[in-house]
């Protein structure tokens, strides 16, 4: 991920702070479900697949085989090694996938982080098998509010502002004949409560996070502490959104 140069800490740090339990991921399961028919025999491409939360969950959902590909050795090496998963080292513009291998890829909080939007979406089309569906998951500006770390950390919200929007990205995949076929919010339980969200986080493994000040971060974490101590048992919901194109 941009700005961020990991190492087996960082890579271990961001697999705390930023996986979301399995039970927690309920809504999107569905969401994609309803979005992507995925069966057991078929391939999903995790393009950024980070640490695997995703690429395990694809595969234990949906029986389908998982690419699961990443820049990073350090994340690469912490993706659970089973049957079903395979992890490659390569980059959204230049996957090492053979042609019309897959019948859905998945971008899971990476889009913001492509360098080249277009390159991406034309080496995914070559990738993908005809109609196959382009599912990203990710915060986009104008639709974030609801996400955890801008209710506490508000000023994270600037750097939300400079990622693609939804327009540009559906405009840099127009290019390679893709269109927008949905967009919805799903939520997440990021953990157990507001108290184990806040335990879990690390600040240098995420790039919202290192954005602000140390003024700004120790002002947010006194506000989702004190939250966390007045609702004890208010879970630790965030939303993000789902965009389809194919």
């Amino acid at each position: 991920m941009a700005g961020i140069a990991y190492d087996r800490q960082t890579a271990e740090d961001y697999r705390i702070a930023r996986e979301v339990p399995r039970a927690g991921l309920d809504a999107w399961r569905a969401a994609i479900a309803a979005e992507a028919a995925l069966a057991p025999g078929g391939t999903v491409l995790d393009v950024g697949a980070g640490t695997g939360a995703f690429a395990t969950a694809f595969h234990d959902w949906f029986g389908v085989r998982v690419l699961a590909v990443d820049p990073a050795e350090a994340m690469r090496a912490m993706i659970p090694r089973t049957e079903g998963v395979e992890v490659l080292d390569g980059r959204a513009d230049a996957l090492p996938v053979p042609d019309g291998c897959a019948d859905a890829a998945w971008l899971g909080s990476v889009v913001h982080h492509l360098p080249d939007l277009p390159a991406a979406a034309a080496e995914l089309r070559r990738a993908l098998k005809p109609g196959a569906p382009v599912l990203i998951r990710n915060l986009f500006p104008g639709r974030a509010a609801r996400d955890l770390r801008v209710r506490f950390f508000p000023e994270t919200g600037r750097l939300i502002e400079g990622y693609p929007t939804v327009e540009q990205v559906c405009a840099a995949f127009a290019g390679a004949g893709f269109r927008r076929t949905a967009l919805r919010a799903v939520p997440q339980e990021s953990a157990a409560g507001l108290g184990d969200f806040a335990a879990r986080i690390r600040r240098d493994a995420d790039s919202k996070l290192r954005g602000l000040t140390d003024e700004e971060f120790e002002r947010g974490m006194a506000r989702l502490r004190a939250t966390a101590a007045a609702e004890p048992g208010h879970p630790a919901t965030s939303w993000m959104d789902l965009l389809v194109l194919s």
